[in-house]
């Protein structure tokens, strides 16, 4: 017979240390993952942590790292934002299309726009219950064909506007302006995911949508709110882009919305919902960034062998993730 102390078994016991080191592993593995691949890497190559370098790691990865905060609130609630790639290429175009009137409406009017049309997936997805799958697949493929109408199936260049363009191309305290601004998202997001009645119904739609909405959570507000912050963060990040590249492309982001889903599931994030952290997001974005640029530190592999050696780490990843899941609740 096992024994007790204040109520408490030793196997109960052994459950709860077991649950919370397989937890800790979960949340803090991508960080752990990426602390060793930058030790190995600076080791390998010489080039690896030079400033240029390591600049360039943090600048790809601040676009990116932007929507998956967005990301993290929507696959916390257990859905998908598949549309957020296209929404970065429709709020670079619109920010090319009304730099010209007045510099700060080219960061107003893409988050804007592109929040308001997070704010319909979300009503299409929580009031018309329709899958969210769905939804946001036709909006990855819609949004897209809206930024080639819009812009003509042409780049719009960004002349005059060295205000805009400076949440591009500056710098505060020697960090490139979007990167500054995509740690700044990151803690927002984790002071309200973490410190607010909001943080905690997210959580608690992602565990059970039944058990919230006998709890009195507002479960369709909740994935409401969740999927118009994903678009207007990949609305703003489109802009960010315009300004980086000194133009509106309405190709660029392509992929980007499986770089965000990537990104958040390596930093522990459940596609089933209910349980993720922002430190972890923003470690999975900065190890799948590093990830690419050690690949390409290699120099032999093929554009074709990199996305194979990325896809195979991804399932890596998820294999883990499964398997310490198992762990945690067996």
């Amino acid at each position: 017979m096992a024994t007790t102390t204040g109520g408490t078994t030793a196997v109960e016991r052994d459950t709860l240390r077991r649950e919370r080191i397989f937890g800790e592993i979960q949340r803090r593995g991508a960080l752990v993952v990426l602390i060793l691949v930058v030790a190995v890497s600076a080791l390998v190559f010489d080039t690896f942590l030079t400033a240029g370098n390591v600049e360039n790691i943090l600048l790809h990865a601040s676009f990116v790292g932007l929507i998956s905060v967005g990301m993290t609130f929507v696959i916390i609630t257990g859905g998908i934002d598949l549309s957020v790639g296209s929404l970065v290429a429709l709020g670079g175009v619109l920010a090319a299309l009304t730099v010209g009137t007045a510099w700060p409406l080219a960061l107003i009017v893409p988050t804007l726009v592109c929040g308001i049309i997070g704010l319909v997936n979300g009503l299409l997805i929580a009031k018309a219950k329709l899958p969210f799958f769905i939804v946001t697949l036709a909006g990855l493929l819609g949004y897209r064909g809206l930024a080639l109408v819009l812009s003509g199936a042409v780049t719009i260049p960004i002349s005059g506007a060295p205000e805009f363009v400076w949440f591009g191309q500056g710098e505060i305290l020697g960090l490139d302006v979007p990167v500054v601004i995509m740690l700044v998202a990151f803690a927002i997001g984790a002071l309200v995911l973490n410190r607010t009645r909001y943080g905690e119904a997210v959580f608690a739609v992602g565990g059970s949508e039944e058990a919230a909405r006998l709890s009195g959570v507002k479960v369709d507000r909740v994935k409401i709110i969740a999927y118009t912050v994903s678009g207007a963060l990949a609305g703003f990040a489109g802009a960010l882009v315009a300004a980086w590249l000194s133009a509106g492309q309405p190709l660029v982001g392509q992929a980007w919305e499986l770089y965000a889903i990537a990104s958040v599931v390596l930093g522990g994030t459940l596609l089933t919902g209910g349980a993720g952290t922002m430190l972890g997001s923003l470690a999975g974005v900065l190890l799948f960034y590093t990830i690419q640029n050690v690949i390409n530190q290699v120099g032999t592999l093929t554009s074709y062998t990199q996305q194979m050696v990325t896809g195979a780490f991804l399932i890596v990843v998820v294999a883990a993730q499964t398997y310490l899941t198992h762990k945690r609740t067996y």
